[in-house]
């Protein structure tokens, strides 16, 4: 397996290893020597399973793959290189006639397709941006593992004062083995505190075991934090070790803790109190030394008197509670979030324009951290390889002070088609009568200003197409 410092020495030198599949043998030796003549190493193959089987064998930066091929064809190949551990990127071939292969092999993970036949310069400027993108990635993945091993809690954004005060309390926690619960809404970034808490502890060097309490059946949440015997249940064909085990010496992460049902609440106070786990179907007690780190969205003290959660438990859990606060209240860290997002993307904060990043800021984000990625996410598949702007961000991203006061509005006597025609009149008003420019004034399009207008009028018609200013155009006045 190839280290990530290696993939940076190969990018350093714009040298990478490429794959090239193609049973056109005269159009794979050119593309063969165009990328040579760039210093890669190219390895040829004639068909698919040449192809998976070279992929096997040796580790590559890049795969170019035909579509149509004998045997095994190239969305077969994308589909087996895609499950390699870092997998190279994927750029499928298509004779024209079958893009809509090729875009279903975009849905399938290839980085970029072709049309037949390729142009030279086309064709050298696509592998470039792939490679340059490759490397960006891989920069910033090592930046990320030389933060983890200086210091697990330089890796949590904290530019906000909030924050700054989550991570002053999570750094002096985690010299301690006392357990943490980290509570928050949903997509906070709870998750990836917890793991920079471990990261920080004198435990970092052992295991830190993740459980989503919530994403497992009632049934078998016990047997994954606690482990099985053979034979102790319908199809426990083998001795299986829990998930508490499997961490000895390290952390385990409990994500959701507030959805386990009453029964394993049982069991792992029990483990809390005597650091000993009994597996199920087996008697004998086995003695764990793990730290537990706990984290949810629930209120657990509404949850603890509506009888839902033991309060013993929560005592266990919460020795050490941080609230990790909503993005709302942490507007300065979004910034920051935004380049190292675009980072983890290899993409370049400049991408984003000024106008796009202010909203982004200025955005309330209810579904917090995860939102904000999700719209970045959207944000740079819309854009393709322009800038992101506004246009490309989510409607809900508008900052508040442009959405109407509906309460100043909506008063006795309010009437909508009162209010619509006044709002059409102020915006031919604006734009001098000219309807094209009140329609985009407006955000709306022509025709169906066109519609309003002559609804509101009573007469059903509509207007032509003619952009010029139209001082004839009568409008009723609001009452």
């Amino acid at each position: 397996m190839r280290s990530v410092a290696g993939c940076l020495l190969r990018y350093a030198c714009e040298v990478a290893r490429i794959l090239l599949a193609d049973d056109e043998v005269k159009l794979a030796k050119f593309l063969a020597t165009v990328l040579e003549q760039q210093g890669h190493e190219i390895v040829r193959v004639e068909d698919g399973r040449a192809a998976l089987a070279a992929v096997a064998q040796a580790p590559f930066d890049l795969v170019v793959t035909d579509l149509r091929m004998p045997g095994l064809d190239g969305l077969e190949v994308l589909k087996g290189v895609r499950k390699r551990p870092e997998a190279p990127d994927v750029i499928v071939m298509t004779a024209h006639g079958t893009q809509q292969i090729a875009v279903q092999a975009m849905k399938e993970g290839a980085s970029d397709y072709l049309v037949k036949p390729v142009a030279v310069d086309e064709f050298r400027v696509r592998i470039q941006k792939i490679l340059e993108r490759r490397a960006l990635i891989a920069r910033a993945d090592r930046l990320e593992r030389q933060l983890e091993a200086r210091d697990g809690l330089s890796g949590v954004v904290a530019r906000s004062e909030a924050m700054r005060g989550v991570v002053a309390s999570a750094t002096q926690v985690a010299r301690t083995d006392a357990a943490v619960l980290l509570l928050g809404e949903s997509g906070t970034g709870k998750s990836l505190l917890a793991r920079a808490i471990h990261r920080a502890s004198p435990r970092r060097e052992h295991p830190l075991v993740e459980i989503h309490c919530a994403a497992l059946p009632d049934a078998l949440l016990e047997s994954e934090l606690f482990g099985h015997e053979r034979g102790a249940f319908t199809g426990a064909d083998q001795t299986r070790i829990g998930q508490l085990e499997a961490a000895a010496g390290g952390t385990v992460f409990l994500d959701e803790i507030g959805e386990i049902p009453a029964a394993t609440q049982v069991k792992l106070l029990r483990f809390l109190q005597a650091r000993e786990i009994v597996r199920i179907g087996s008697s004998q007690a086995r003695t764990v030394d793990v730290r537990v780190v706990a984290a949810t969205n629930r209120d657990l003290e509404a949850a603890i008197r509506e009888g839902r959660f033991r309060e013993d438990l929560y005592y266990r859990l919460s020795v050490f509670p941080i609230v990790v606060p909503p993005l709302r209240e942490r507007a300065d860290d979004i910034p920051e979030l935004i380049a190292r997002f675009l980072a983890t993307r290899g993409q370049s904060s400049a991408r984003l324009d000024e106008q796009a990043r202010v909203r982004l800021v200025k955005h309330r984000w209810p579904g917090n951290v995860r939102e904000l990625e999700n719209a970045l996410e959207r944000a740079l598949i819309l854009a393709g390889d322009g800038p992101v702007t506004t246009q490309h961000l989510p409607a809900g991203t508008r900052p508040e002070a442009a959405v109407p006061g509906y309460s100043d509005v909506l008063v006795e006597g309010f009437n909508l088609d009162d209010f619509e025609q006044g709002i059409l009149a102020f915006a031919l008003a604006r734009t001098g009568g000219n309807k094209a420019a009140a329609a985009r004034l407006l955000g709306i399009s022509r025709r169906r200003l066109y519609t309003r207008l002559a609804h509101l009028d009573g007469d059903g018609a509509c207007e032509d197409d003619d952009d010029t200013p139209d001082p004839g155009v009568q409008i009723r006045q609001p009452r």
